[in-house]
């Protein structure tokens, strides 16, 4: 039998690979590499909620109505101030309402005199420095968040440090004794927002979480620059998912989570279709930490078991598996792509859509098998 010389077989094994490469990559321009991959990360991607993590959510008590940061001087003189109210109210004891809220005005008001003059002299004594190299103080503020984000973020959501029970303390004790002109006790009525923070205070302790969505999370797609070439604007993935958010919240009527450090320019955008986002994640640059910090601020807010998700289909599986591990149930809702796919011809737009499958296959891989090293414990 005539034995092919070891130089053709090489020659046949590389005109096959070129061939089946050739196939590969006309595949790769038709729409159904893309659907395939889509396909396979939807049946193999898990998941499954987390159940440790959600005991974070299991409150379900959502609410955008706050507008305080949680663990900031006021956020912890409103906890002082509705604490007292709910005593007053509990001992019978009404004429003390309309005191307490004129010496609530006035602690709110020291506390922002004091920040305003913190700024001032902090921006004379502050030389000023490359945006790059973050100061001293910064580069300690990190290290410390570094040590134990967990319990750190803990004690800031259940005032359990000892810096915000220190303030608990004072801000309780202003209160309860600071000198107020009895004219100015009874200029107005107790206000409406008072009375609804307390009835959600009594409801927080009685309300059991559904499997129905608490919110709407909408994942920022990029950034671009307008026409003018100087204003920042939202890119066509970013615009396409909050397009998809416009018709979700007319239907569903839930606070709005913006997520990502276009969360600014999506809010802007949305006002300009009369939506009003409150919630703003802007600290995320990647998907783990929009998941990641995203859960953080539902928690802080009340929590939030179920949310609607808004990002494409390529994003969606990885994303709702980052959730997952977060504590957090997604209900997705696909927004489309700039481009569209084709049908069956080979094309450039048919390209996109495989390079954004093929980045998000990797990625999630990636976050299966090594885990997300570039995503921060805390904004």
């Amino acid at each position: 039998m005539h034995k092919t010389h070891w130089m053709v077989r090489l020659v046949q094994i590389a005109a096959v690979l070129f061939v089946l490469l050739g196939c590969l990559m006309i595949f790769i321009y038709t729409p159904f590499y893309s659907k395939l991959i889509v396909k396979s990360l939807n049946y193999f991607v898990p998941v499954e909620v987390n159940q440790l993590a959600a005991q974070s959510q299991k409150l379900g008590a959502l609410s955008d109505d706050d507008n305080y940061e949680p663990g900031s001087d006021l956020w912890i003189a409103r906890q002082a101030y509705l604490k007292l109210m709910e005593q007053a109210i509990q001992s019978d004891e009404p004429q003390d309402l309309t005191l307490i809220q004129a010496r609530y005005k006035a602690l709110q008001q020291l506390i922002e005199e004091e920040h305003e003059k913190e700024k001032n002299d902090s921006q004379k004594d502050i030389p000023k420095v490359p945006l790059l190299n973050p100061s001293a103080s910064e580069a300690a503020s990190s290290e410390a968040l570094a040590e134990n984000p967990a319990q750190k973020m803990k004690e800031l959501l259940e005032l359990n440090s000892a810096e915000n029970k220190g303030l608990m303390t004072q801000y309780t004790e202003f209160l309860k004794t600071h000198e107020i002109e009895q004219a100015a006790s009874e200029a107005e009525p107790i206000d409406d927002e008072t009375y609804l923070d307390l009835a959600k205070m009594k409801d927080k302790t009685l309300k059991q979480p559904t499997a129905e969505p608490y919110a709407i999370v909408v994942l920022g797609g990029g950034l671009t620059l307008d026409k003018n070439d100087k204003d920042i604007v939202v890119n066509d993935y970013t615009r396409l998912r909050l397009e998809k958010t416009l018709d979700v919240e007319r239907a569903n009527k839930l606070p709005i989570v913006l997520s990502g450090v276009e969360a600014p320019y999506m809010q802007a955008w949305l006002k300009q279709y009369d939506v009003d986002a409150k919630l703003l994640e802007d600290r995320s640059m990647n998907t783990c930490e929009n998941s990641r910090f995203s859960s953080l601020l539902l928690q802080k807010k009340g929590g939030a078991p179920t949310v609607i998700l808004i990002t494409d289909q390529y994003h969606m599986p990885r994303t709702r598996r980052l959730f997952a591990l977060n504590g957090i149930e997604t209900i997705p809702v696909v927004a489309p792509m700039p481009t569209t796919l084709t049908t069956w011809r080979p094309s450039e737009k048919n390209y996109d859509h495989s390079r954004r499958a093929n980045y998000e296959l990797l990625a999630t891989l990636r976050d299966v098998w090594f885990g997300s090293s570039d995503c921060r414990e805390v904004p």
